[in-house]
């Protein structure tokens, strides 16, 4: 038999149906899978080995009665650290933070632990996740598996790296400019950001979602079949659908895929990244879709006040910590908030008022296409020590021109791999839908699995 950790959880699940294999076998499995790559990954916060396996023969028992609480009952899950589970801290990536056990389960932790899933532990991000890396002033340094030498990218870091590097099938991360779908992008897997309030979270605020991340994209639709049921803690959450979300075998003829290359702003398009999204194209193209460009609609106005308007939120949160506290933020975040300090009402509502210009821009230029295609990030995973891919705080935000506006109009987009680069390091392909189209870009992303080029082995442990 295959080893049990690198199985998807749909094969998982048919297992356990059959008898052939037991949640308690996959997730002692996945853990010594774990032991293996951690040491040089650093991908998990609060692993949970006894407590994953207690959960795991509960579910076993459950399986041998015949009562699976759903089709990814005993599955092992990895959930980001900022995804609030009753009893563990919550220490937003940063060492600034005191640790307090949470009283409960935010709505996506209490979805999965009701579905029976087994909850390994946790994965780990930047401070307060406004970096797309795996830097963090709390977290040991996390790599990217693929070359230990580069970023995963973040916000949700161990998320990524561990999808990637076969730490069980499910993770579920956060999204509020490209965190699911940047770390996706550089390692390889799959990430659906979804349509704002299709999966409730709480804290709910603009632009931020739940996301799964996961080698295939059946997974990502299983995980969802639990997560988007409703939760009322969710102020801003959709009136609840119910959606097959098994339904994703599609067929792209006919359908007008949009091909954004140039986002507006930002850093510019590798060649490589750039020519691997044109493969992809003229692989939808080849298959019967009608592949039209799709000119930059973004402005640098937009992302400067959208930067004014992070820094000066940051800047209240972080001024307001007492000052030993304060200083143990990561210096980056730390410098790069402080120059939220002195704006004017004005400038950060100008800023605020940004998320609407992008939002009216970004529904207007999708609106002719069923889908549009674009990078995920414009450049291949940078080294693993830098904060972001410029490394200058003044420039934070170059690498997220593709992935913020979709965040900002609530339109669900997806990263999955296209191709890599001539070192082996993977090029993400966004796919993008019309705003609470889900399902629609779970299903082209499916379709882009079947019609891409042969994937490189998953990488495994140094020394395996």
């Amino acid at each position: 038999m295959t080893a049990l950790h690198t199985l998807s959880a749909v094969e998982l699940a048919a297992l356990y149906r059959r008898g052939e294999a037991s949640p308690v076998e996959a997730t002692r499995a996945v853990l010594q899978h774990i032991a293996r790559w951690e040491p040089q990954l650093c991908a998990t916060y609060a692993l949970d080995a006894d407590g994953a396996l207690a959960q795991a023969e509960a579910s076993q028992a459950r399986w041998l009665a015949g009562v699976p609480l759903s089709a990814i009952d005993g599955v092992p899950c990895l959930i980001k650290e900022n995804i609030a589970t009753r009893g563990v801290p919550v220490p937003l990536g940063t060492a600034a933070t005191e640790l307090v056990p949470a009283a409960q389960d935010a709505p996506p932790a209490a979805r999965l632990r009701e579905a029976g899933t087994v909850l390994v532990g946790k994965t780990t991000m930047p401070d307060y996740g406004m970096l797309s890396s795996g830097l963090s002033s709390f977290h040991p340094l996390t790599r990217n598996p693929w070359d230990l030498r580069k970023n995963p990218g973040g916000s949700s870091a161990g998320a990524a790296a561990a999808a990637a590097a076969g730490y069980g099938p499910l993770h579920l991360g956060t999204d509020i400019g490209g965190s699911v779908r940047l770390p996706a992008g550089w390692c390889g897997v799959f990430a659906l950001k979804p349509s704002l309030g299709r999966i409730p979270i709480h804290p709910p605020y603009a632009g931020r979602v739940a996301g799964p991340m996961t080698r295939s994209v059946a997974d990502a639709a299983l995980m969802m079949s639990v997560l988007a049921r409703p939760d009322a803690r969710d102020t801003m959450s959709l009136p609840h659908k119910d959606i097959d979300w098994s339904a994703i075998e599609f067929d792209v003829r006919g359908l007008r895929l949009g091909l954004q290359l140039d986002a507006g702003w930002g850093l510019p398009v590798e060649q490589e990244v750039r020519e691997t999204i044109v493969a992809a194209a003229r692989r939808f193209e080849a298959a019967g879709a009608i592949v039209e460009p799709l000119a930059p609609f973004m402005t640098r106005e937009m992302i400067d006040g959208m930067d004014r308007f992070w820094r000066c939120r940051s800047w209240m949160d972080i001024s307001a910590l007492p000052a030993v506290r304060r200083e143990r933020v990561l210096p980056f975040i730390l410098d790069w908030a402080r120059g939220g300090e002195g704006l004017s009402g004005e400038q950060v509502f100008h800023g605020y008022s940004q998320m609407g210009a992008m939002r009216d821009a970004a529904v207007a230029a999708c609106q002719p296409f069923d889908f549009v295609l674009s990078p995920t990030a414009p450049i291949p995973a940078f080294a693993a020590e830098l904060p972001c891919p410029t490394n200058d705080v003044t420039r934070p935000l170059e690498h997220i021109a593709f992935t913020l506006p979709y965040n900002m109009s609530e339109q669900p987009a997806a990263s999955i791999n296209a191709g890599f680069t001539a070192s082996g390091l993977p090029i993400g392909l966004q796919i993008t839908g019309r705003r609470h189209d889900d399902l629609g870009v779970l299903r082209l992303s499916r379709a882009w699995e079947r019609l891409r080029p042969a994937q490189r082995p998953w990488p495994q442990p140094p020394g395996a």
